[in-house]
């Protein structure tokens, strides 16, 4: 029996527009327990404890971000952001105002710097960036964290660094190097400091309509500190956090730090802002004929897979390039051909980024259950002609990239995140990017890709039954004022005048109002 004194009250959201295809004339909704106990309209409203008025507000699923780093994200939300400069002396001078509130002894800590957007895209060096930063050991992750300049004196205490893969005395980091170097940087940051960047980060996801996220953590990521602790903080009073842990053969891990799955950032190549993803074409601004890196065999993916069959856990890999993404594949058969193409489906096993894909590799997807975890907010920032694709690869395989019109038309899964801090918190914005890709063949509607934001982040972590808005469902939603209007349940996201719509369109995006998460608001405007 239940006690009374810990019983939730009974809470009728009233006064809005719902997004709720099953009853879209729903008004009202009643939440009772942590799930929606009735919807309609207003005037057939149950009693209830206490009622919110939402004065006319659309009341949608909550979203999940279906790929985040928690705590790199607060650090950058609330640290040194390089996402603005445009040059390496706006990054100089970024750097030394931030280090000139710092300790002697403190580690600069910065994210965000993409140079394929300067009109110069020389960079700084080793020296200058000690110079600027008083001669403290700096680490400022690229946009893609798969690569870092740092400082002199970073190098000095990292001498191990100098013999890895991926170095360049330049201060320029890549490959293994840079995962030296990453986790000493990290290392300087205390407990303290980083569960409050993790709080940070969780509360401005909730802030944005975000229920949940899937935190994608590792050895060469994170740490299984940071991973535990960003895992304790799920759901109280913050968004749910599902965990990946990205170590190869880890699936027992895994499931000793509380993950739901072995996967996430478990790399079988790099990133193309960095020029490490395993591509089958050479980079064209590149070293003639590099092609970037693959980390790991077919038969490496294939037995990963048969640990996680074993463990009873969904795996994954990070796979950005064609080749990278042909290997992980190769290992899939190989996986299959060990347990049968039904276990291998049944397992969901995720693909994470999926950027250049080819027909074949979307048809591998299809026929192994792959769900593809991609980000449209990529081709936003980097697609399209004079962007950072068409100078890797050239503007024709760079309107191939990131092609989630085509996946969702053959019934690929799709989950969208942010991968933030690589591109920010931004669901409403990355609903946009899939509605209005560069290349027209590739976009997809509103309502299918508010459902890959939705429903299917909650698909990927194989709870079925979330992210709707129905009778006996979990009271996940959020409410949103949409300055833009409504359309059939869904905000308006583009200008109406089609010439005005693409990547750039400035039709406003809806503005989160409340979030709540099983019942209770995780996030209400105007709350401290």
């Amino acid at each position: 029996m239940t006690n009374p004194s810990t019983t939730r009250p009974v809470t009728l959201y009233r006064g809005g527009v719902l997004h709720c295809p099953a009853d879209p004339g729903a008004t009202a909704l009643l939440v009772r327990d942590g799930r929606i106990a009735w919807l309609g309209v207003d005037a057939d409203a149950p009693a209830a404890d206490r009622v919110v008025d939402l004065g006319g507000a659309l009341v949608t699923p909550a979203f999940v971000d279906a790929h985040v780093h928690a705590t790199d994200t607060g650090l950058a939300l609330s640290g040194l952001d390089l996402s603005g400069v445009r040059s390496a002396g706006g990054l100089l001078d970024a750097v030394a105002g931030f280090a000139a509130g710092l300790p002697a002894d403190a580690v600069v800590l910065g994210h965000g710097w993409d140079e394929s957007g300067w009109v110069e895209r020389a960079l700084p060096g080793a020296a200058g960036l000690g110079r600027a930063a008083g001669g403290r050991r700096v680490y400022l992750s690229q946009a893609s964290i798969h690569s870092a300049l740092v400082s002199e004196a970073m190098l000095v205490a990292c001498p191990e660094a100098a013999g890895a893969a991926g170095f360049d005395a330049s201060g320029w980091l890549r490959r293994d190097a840079h995962h030296v170097v990453r986790a000493a940087a990290l290392a300087s940051v205390s407990r303290e400091q980083r569960v409050a960047a993790q709080r940070v980060a969780l509360a401005h996801a909730a802030s944005l309509g975000i229920a949940a996220v899937h935190e994608c953590g590792g050895p060469e990521i994170s740490g299984e500190e940071d991973f535990t602790g960003l895992l304790a903080l799920s759901g109280a009073g913050l968004p749910e956090v599902y965990g990946y842990w990205g170590e190869l053969g880890g699936a027992a891990r895994a499931r000793e730090l509380g993950a739901v799955g072995a996967g996430g950032d478990l790399f079988a190549d790099g990133a193309l802002g960095s020029r490490t993803a395993h591509v089958s074409g050479a980079y064209l601004d590149g070293e003639p004929g590099a092609c970037g890196h693959g980390y790991v065999s077919a038969g490496q993916v294939r037995d990963h897979l048969l640990d996680c069959a074993a463990h009873g856990m969904q795996g994954g890999f990070h796979a950005i390039g064609d080749a990278a993404i042909s290997t992980v594949l190769e290992g899939f058969a190989a996986t299959a051909e060990k347990l049968g193409v039904e276990r291998v489906r049944a397992a969901r096993h995720r693909v994470e980024h999926a950027e250049i894909m080819s027909r074949r590799l979307i048809a591998g997807f299809v026929e192994f259950g792959v769900v593809a975890s991609v980000q449209p907010a990529f081709d936003r920032l980097w697609g399209g002609a004079g962007r950072m694709y068409e100078s890797r690869l050239g503007l024709g395989r760079s309107l191939e990239s990131n092609p989630v019109g085509a996946m969702h038309s053959v019934g690929v899964a799709l989950a969208f995140g942010s991968d933030s801090p690589v591109t920010p918190l931004d669901p409403w914005g990355s609903v946009r990017a899939a509605v209005a890709h560069h290349n027209p063949v590739q976009r997809m509607s509103v309502r299918a890709a508010f459902a890959a934001h939705t429903r299917g982040g909650w698909r990927a972590v194989h709870r079925d039954g979330e992210g709707v808005l129905a009778l006996g469902a979990a009271a996940t939603f959020a409410v949103w004022a949409t300055p833009a209007g409504v359309d059939r349940g869904l905000p308006v996201l583009q200008a109406s005048d089609p010439e005005a719509r693409g990547a750039e369109d400035v039709t406003p995006l809806p503005v989160c109002r409340r979030t709540v998460l099983r019942g209770e608001a995780i996030y209400e405007e105007g709350s401290a």
